[in-house]
């Protein structure tokens, strides 16, 4: 299984960033951005069936950490950099991103010195937003996510296409510390109404950007595939949002494994 720990990372005002990691640290690294509406241990099943052979990084946005200050993606960026430093980390065998995980990854990527091998973004959000859309979005967001945490994820349904017990805890958690200043805050710097940032042909031959067919993310994979033209683009057939994620870790995982070391993917049977 590997070993689970919990570490706090400090950021220049003294907030605090959760981190929790899953497997061996000597392993080769696999480092998860979260999607929205939940905490970074939401990634938990998946990273436990990596645990084996692999050192799972999981941070937990300040927007969800309880009591604590989302002070933009620049802050959030500069605290995983400081952990990875801090334990020794030199090397990123795989990004795993998920929903607006994408957007954070992308800061990430573009900012970082470490060396990335691979990248797997799970549905990302990949919309560019004006800025009063996206203040006028808040307040909706804002509800609907203490809204999980107001009826113990009994409307998860309405906002999602599932309910399922595996993931409910992770929105329940996450609506549970959110204050809508962090939000309000997020969104001001995400998603922005701007040019995908560059990457490298090189990393790009080595990125998957994977869309469900289902999913309303999917209108946003021809503007990807033309940013991100030397890319794998493939799509999950007949799934919604992260649903092949959420409804099997262990396929999931097993299918991470494959890109890995093949940067192809396994036959799925969807």
């Amino acid at each position: 299984m590997g070993r689970w720990y919990i570490f706090v990372v400090l950021n220049n005002e003294g907030d605090i960033m959760l981190f929790q990691t899953v497997g061996n640290e000597l392993n080769p690294v696999i480092l998860f951005f979260h999607a929205m509406g939940v905490t970074g241990e939401s990634s938990i099943p998946v990273a436990k069936k990596l645990a084996d052979k692999y050192y799972c990084v999981l941070p937990t946005s300040t927007v969800y950490c309880a009591n604590q200050k989302y002070l933009g993606k620049s802050d959030e960026i500069q605290q995983i950099k400081r952990f990875l430093s801090d334990h020794g980390i030199k090397e990123i065998e795989l990004v795993v991103a998920s929903s607006i995980g994408a957007d954070l990854a992308m800061e990430f990527l573009t900012d970082t010195k470490i060396p990335v091998k691979h990248i797997f973004f799970d549905g990302g959000q990949f919309a560019q937003i004006g800025k009063i859309t996206r203040r006028i979005m808040v307040p909706f967001l804002y509800v609907a996510m203490k809204s999980l945490y107001w009826t113990n994820g009994k409307t998860l349904k309405k906002i999602m296409w599932c309910d399922d017990d595996n993931i409910k805890p992770y929105f329940i958690e996450a609506g549970k510390n959110l204050s809508y200043t962090n939000l309000r805050k997020q969104m001001d710097d995400s998603l922005e109404d701007k040019p995908f940032p560059k990457l490298s042909e090189e990393l790009q031959k080595h990125t998957f950007w994977e869309f469900g067919s289902k999913e309303d993310h999917f209108k946003y994979r021809n503007a990807v595939m033309q940013s991100y033209k030397y890319g794998n683009f493939p799509v999950f057939e007949g799934l919604n949002h992260m649903q092949y994620q959420i409804r099997n870790p262990e396929g999931f995982a097993r299918m991470l494994e494959m890109i890995i070391k093949t940067d192809r993917l396994p036959e799925l049977t969807f």
